[in-house]
């Protein structure tokens, strides 16, 4: 369980390092089998707590402050294609 704490301390940012140095060793193929699968482990977890940061903070942006203090729902309104 000292595990799932540390993990939790972890930024966004951090995680994604951390995958992207997990790619690049599993991208240079010299690892033997064993490694390979805790490396692909490790990844699965640092891509699920990417996953779920990313959640969050878009359940956060899905309201913000009104004038009044009330929360308000926010939408992203969709350009046009046609302006390329």
């Amino acid at each position: 369980m000292t595990e799932k704490k540390k993990d939790e301390n972890i930024t966004f940012e951090e995680a994604m390092k951390g995958l992207e140095g997990i790619v690049a060793k599993l991208e240079e193929g010299d690892v033997p089998l064993e490694q390979a699968i805790t490396y692909f482990q490790e990844g699965m977890a640092l891509s699920k707590m990417c996953h779920e940061k990313l959640q969050k903070v878009e359940k956060q942006m899905d309201f913000i402050l009104k004038e009044d203090g009330e929360l308000s729902p926010f939408s992203v309104q969709e350009e046009d294609e046609g302006g390329k």
